[in-house]
């Protein structure tokens, strides 16, 4: 996967964010709006209702004035006033009665008001206006009938849905802005551990092929150089010696790729159980001693305590061993390893020193990663020894094993006085049954 695709798919992740968002609010925003268009709808009828009432008082009121006082009197249906409302008094003849005319489509509704008691009608009027109308039929204290009969302008309704529609838009926008935003930033986050992932893939890819691509280059080239012309058994034992030799490195490189990738893809499963680590440091030390032996370079042991530990006995072996080689590799014919193991401030202990160049400060920050190999002063004692040099990837496989068991690995180094890496454990009590023997 490129950094354009990569970049691309951030897009789509982003893009799909949004629609889906937008799809959200449509479907929230359409509910709504007919939620709340229906409630402004049963707003407006009920306001409607209530200057039918308002009407039908004020008709008692005119018709209580009428009887019981003398001379010209105030009509109570004439004074009535509702804000945004067209107020009409008629009898059930359809006559109007306050004002003295009334619209056709009002008669209309008293008609049926007559016949149903309550009409509600909804009448499209010019200039491409609707109005509510409702009409009432009630009786005076006489017990004659009347119809009342209110108008709205759904006008009103519709300067309300604008106002709705208007205000839910714009929280829409910023919704819309922000979720796009928002998602970019976390689709960054979320596709950044995939791009390191992808760059260290890219990084182990190329540096895997160098490795293996010198030691198969040298094999090309003696088994060209040997098959040129015909040699004495002499030369011909020499280099399928440095052939030999040649093909172990690569076999070396392959198994420890092998052992990372497996690693990485969680398929290498570590099955604890309680162990001794001073019986795995000695067994280590032991096979390691051939290859100190081998050049010139003493091992020894400055402690050797019990100490107990939850790991995988193989693991901690290749663990201990990696040390222990890398440590012989960068010593000098005539110098010493020196391999410790106990427990220091109650945690299991291992330390591996050596008495070689030691690793330069610029160097200490990255002898985990892999295929790394630190300056040429400290690589020039196993390049010039009959060992062949690792591929930087020995400390690469040793962090892991210390990782998987929890353990922490550190190093200290000075140029007078070599290199020194420790490995601590969590605590771990000894078995029960080995509680009273020794762990050596």
């Amino acid at each position: 996967m490129t950094a354009f695709t990569l970049a691309r798919l951030r897009l789509q992740l982003t893009a799909w964010y949004v629609v889906t968002l937008v799809a959200i609010l449509v479907l929230l925003g359409g509910g709504l709006f007919v939620a709340i268009r229906g409630q402004l709808a049963s707003q407006l009828d009920r306001s409607l209702a209530d200057a039918t009432t308002e009407i039908a008082r004020a008709a008692r009121t005119r018709e209580l004035e009428a009887t019981t006082t003398r001379g010209q009197v105030v009509d109570a249906v004439e004074e009535l006033r509702i804000p945004e409302r067209s107020l009409y008094l008629l009898d059930v003849a359809g006559t109007p009665v306050v004002p003295k005319a009334a619209p056709r489509w009002v008669r209309t509704a008293a008609a049926l008001a007559v016949r149903d008691s309550v009409a509600q009608l909804a009448y499209d009027a010019e200039f491409d206006r609707t109005l509510r109308l409702r009409a009432e039929r009630f009786s005076l204290a006489s017990g004659a009938p009347m119809i009342a009969v209110a108008t709205a302008d759904e006008i009103e309704l519709e300067d309300r849905y604008a106002s709705l529609i208007a205000a839910f838009g714009a929280a829409a926008a910023v919704a819309l802005l922000l979720v796009a935003a928002g998602g970019w930033f976390l689709v960054r986050k979320s596709t950044r551990p995939v791009e390191e992932s992808m760059d260290r893939m890219r990084r182990f890819m190329a540096d895997a092929a160098h490795e293996l691509r010198t030691p198969i280059t040298v094999l090309r080239s003696r088994a060209d150089v040997t098959l040129q012309r015909p040699r004495e058994p002499a030369e011909l034992i020499a280099s399928l010696r440095a052939m030999d030799a040649e093909s172990r490195r690569l076999g070396r490189i392959v198994d420890d790729l092998m052992t990372l990738a497996r690693a990485d893809a969680g398929e290498r499963v570590i099955e604890r159980r309680r162990v001794s680590l001073d019986d795995i440091a000695l067994d280590a030390a032991d096979a390691a001693r051939a290859m100190a032996d081998a050049k010139g370079v003493a091992m020894q042991m400055s402690e050797f305590d019990e100490a107990w530990v939850d790991g995988e006995p193989v693991s901690l072996r290749q663990l201990l061993m990696i040390l222990l080689d890398n440590a012989v590799k960068f010593t000098p014919a005539g110098g010493t390893v020196t391999l410790a193991v106990g427990v220091r401030s109650g945690h299991p202990t291992l330390e591996v020193k050596d008495s070689g160049a030691g690793i330069s400060a610029a160097d200490l920050p990255q002898i985990f990663d892999r295929f790394y190999r630190g300056d040429p002063a400290r690589t020039r004692g196993a390049e010039s020894s009959d060992q062949t040099g690792g591929a930087g990837l020995g400390l690469s496989i040793a962090k892991w094993i210390a990782d998987v068991h929890g353990a922490v690995i550190e190093v200290e180094s000075d140029p007078e006085s070599g290199a020194t890496f420790t490995v601590r454990f969590p605590t771990a009590t000894p078995p029960v049954a080995d509680s009273g023997l020794s762990g050596s």
